[in-house]
């Protein structure tokens, strides 16, 4: 006898609790490496923030790439021993390049670097191309000062001209004019001080057409360039130039640095002329580093980036470190071992502080801050 044949069913599907748990993991894994991409991704994005590093030193009196930082011809110079080092800020971030979360996070373990917002160093609108030409002006400014300070203190002529210390990028005034063009007259009306050129825009619609005896390179040539409006100034003339005075001497001194911008070498460029110039050795054969901005009367002046230059100069050797009287309270806890530091007002105090030190006298401190 046959059983009868039972009706087939369906099979259920049953999820076993180990593939529910690798289910669970997978979801969980791909979650986590989602997570995991998206933080390394944010980890290297750039930041507002901008990065303030110790930076190369440049020894003024020596070589840099078989060539004198200070070249003078035409005078009558001296040998010089030991170091006179100018100090630099190595920065990163800002308008000229990212800096990422991992390089801020590091540099707030590391005394000798600072990392602040962007907005307190550049406006928002200003670009790479900007500071880099802003930096370069100010440099050139710089030297210029510096070689005018030297000769007050030496007691020799200075020479005055008035020249284009910048010039803006696709302002009207880009590709007429280059830096240090001596400016001789406008409109036929001899130029005698900065405040000639710009009285002389200023005072014009938009749109005028100037006409400009420049000298360059000993050459002297004519130029016309027309007003354009003032990006920053609607309604108001501009040509997109800076106007100041260069000062030389009646030999010829020349800077041979490149790639370093901003007005904080003054009062290094200053002692090297002297130096130079001299036939006293203001280093003794002694490693003396420093910083300053400078006038061409010689006061010295503030400069940014105190500890971060306190920093590279002792890494670099210096013993001695002269920087502006301003910085003492900024400079306080941060001097490191090794390294005397003494406050000057003028290049008169400077050339005083450091013969006094390499004399092995005592030189001039910070007062004891509260």
């Amino acid at each position: 006898m046959t059983e009868p044949e039972l009706p087939q069913r369906e099979p259920a599907h049953v999820e076993s609790s180990r593939e529910k748990w690798g289910t669970s993991t997978l979801s969980l894994l791909v979650s986590s490496a989602v997570t995991l991409g998206i933080l390394a991704i944010a980890f290297f994005l750039p930041v507002p923030f901008v990065k303030l590093a110790p930076g190369p030193t440049f020894n003024v009196i020596g070589d840099v790439d078989g060539a004198p930082v200070i070249q003078i011809n035409g005078a009558p110079t001296f040998p010089t021993t030991g170091e006179l080092d100018m100090t630099t800020v190595r920065e990163s971030g800002g308008p000229r390049g990212g800096l990422t979360f991992v390089d801020a996070v590091g540099s707030w373990f590391n005394s000798s670097d600072a990392v602040v917002p962007r907005e307190l160093v550049y406006p928002d609108d200003i670009s790479g191309e900007d500071v880099k030409a802003r930096n370069a002006a100010l440099f050139s400014t710089s030297e210029s000062d510096s070689v005018a300070a030297a000769l007050n203190y030496l007691e020799l002529p200075v020479q005055t001209k008035i020249v284009a210390t910048a010039v803006i990028v696709d302002a009207p005034a880009d590709e007429v004019f280059l830096p240090r063009d001596e400016i001789v007259s406008i409109d036929g009306v001899p130029v005698t001080t900065p405040r000639d050129v710009v009285q002389t825009v200023q005072g014009s619609p938009v749109g005028t057409e100037f006409t400009f005896e420049i000298r360059r390179s000993a050459e002297n040539m004519s130029v016309t360039v027309a007003s354009g409006e003032n990006p920053d100034a609607p309604g108001k003339p501009y040509l997109g130039i800076s106007v100041g005075e260069l000062y030389s001497a009646e030999f010829d001194i020349d800077f041979t640095l490149s790639d370093v911008g901003g007005p904080s070498a003054g009062l290094m460029f200053a002692t090297g002329i002297v130096d130079k110039l001299t036939p006293e050795d203001l280093t003794g054969g002694k490693h003396v580093a420093g910083t300053g901005t400078i006038t061409p009367e010689g006061a010295v002046g503030p400069i940014g980036g105190i500890r971060q230059k306190l920093a590279g100069a002792r890494s670099a050797g210096a013993e001695l470190f002269l920087m502006p009287e301003q910085h003492c309270a900024e400079s306080a806890g941060h001097v490191p071992d090794g390294l005397t530091v003494t406050p000057v007002t003028s290049l008169r105090d400077a050339i005083k502080e450091m013969s006094h030190w390499v004399a092995g006298m005592p030189v001039t401190s910070c007062p004891k801050t509260p």
